[in-house]
């Protein structure tokens, strides 16, 4: 569906919330790719103006919103309590939904597409670059504390809005199921690639192989775990509030740590062309463990904390992977913006799988020092 068709029924979906006061205006916000965001503006007389933010839930990719609104009203609504139990702020420190007129979380328009929306948290900015290592780790202290404040939650309570999102094992047999229909053609250009990738089979099945043996718990993972998902108090420069909770999911612990790992402590941009910029920052790597440990305050047990370093080899193998296939398949899934996108995407993760496996001790010695 066209977005600018799907976002013409903005006007309705605005009518239809419990919103206070008079539209001032309504402007796009934010720079995500998957749902489209407004700022809204209403004025109250004698209280001034506020904000809300207001999406258009991609249905094309969350083919269940209302199961992702599920998830996101009972995480939001059980934060809110123990936010408040802790002598916090859950006007600001969590997402805070505003209920439709019929009291839904979420509103379906006339042309089948879903809205939501959610109180704007004032004075607090997202960055999309880590600009100084504070940045980073006060993302890991959010999401460590995220994991803290959720660990009562039943987390097999959750739906899993994107089914096999982190199986591993599963995304390998779709890897080679890709390769040997080589539909593109292209499997001969990067045998070296595959080659990686089928030597690596075994830590394809060591998290979920220790999920199903009752060695690793059952949580609830954001399973997005970027720094542009964190709140930044604008005058503390705290990190107060974890935002974009569509992939809230049942998960490990391990893998929203790895995959921070993957995407902050790389000194590389994701897609760069030249590997010899490519490697773990260990500083970077120090910086995050120490915030995310902290965060959790004590509720991961000693085989998760053991398994962290697993955690973000294994996430950022995943991601390669899941370039590779893409690349293979036709470079239907991920954008790209010039040939070979994905390829390049894929070696850039692969060269970070090879460095970790190069400072594996290191790692190691830098997960212990901080349990």
């Amino acid at each position: 569906m066209d977005r600018e068709y799907a976002c013409s029924k903005r006007a309705e979906a605005i009518e239809n919330f419990q919103f206070i006061g008079t539209l001032v205006s309504a402007e796009p916000y934010g720079n995500g790719h998957i749902n489209d965001t407004f700022r809204l503006v209403f004025s109250q007389p004698d209280m001034g103006n506020h904000r809300v933010i207001l999406q258009r839930l991609n249905h094309e990719i969350f083919t269940h919103p209302e199961d992702v609104m599920e998830n996101i009203q009972g995480v939001t609504s059980y934060l809110r309590k123990q936010i408040a139990a802790n002598g916090g702020d859950p006007e600001r420190e969590t997402l805070n939904v505003i209920l439709t007129k019929d009291g839904k979380p979420y509103y379906k328009d006339s042309i089948g597409c879903y809205w939501r929306a959610y109180f704007f948290i004032e004075n607090a900015t997202c960055y999309d670059q880590v600009e100084k290592p504070e940045d980073f780790y006060e993302s890991a202290v959010a999401f460590g504390h995220f994991q803290m404040l959720l660990s009562g939650y039943p987390a097999e309570s959750l739906h899993e809005t994107i089914i096999g999102f982190h199986d591993t094992a599963a995304r390998f047999l779709t890897f080679k199921k890709v390769v040997e229909e080589d539909k593109c053609g292209r499997v001969s250009s990067v045998q070296k690639e595959i080659d990686f990738v089928l030597s690596h089979e075994t830590d394809t099945r060591i998290l979920g192989d220790m999920l199903a043996e009752k060695k690793l718990p059952l949580r609830v993972t954001h399973n997005d775990t970027k720094l542009n998902n964190i709140m930044i108090d604008n005058v503390t420069r705290k990190a107060i509030c974890v935002i974009d909770l569509d992939t809230v999911m049942p998960g490990l612990a391990v893998n929203d740590f790895g995959d921070s790992i993957r995407f902050g402590a790389s000194t590389a941009a994701e897609d760069e062309m030249n590997l010899e910029k490519v490697s773990c920052s260990m500083e970077l790597f120090e910086t995050y463990t120490k915030g995310f440990i902290e965060g959790c305050e004590g509720k991961l047990t000693k085989e998760e904390l053991k398994m962290l370093p697993v955690g973000a080899k294994a996430m950022t193998f995943e991601c390669g992977m899941r370039f590779l296939t893409d690349y293979l398949d036709g470079d239907h899934y991920f954008k790209i913006s010039r040939e070979n996108h994905n390829l390049d995407r894929c070696r850039t993760q692969f060269k970070l799988v090879e460095d970790m496996e190069q400072k594996w001790d290191t790692m190691n010695a830098i997960v212990a020092k901080y349990c």
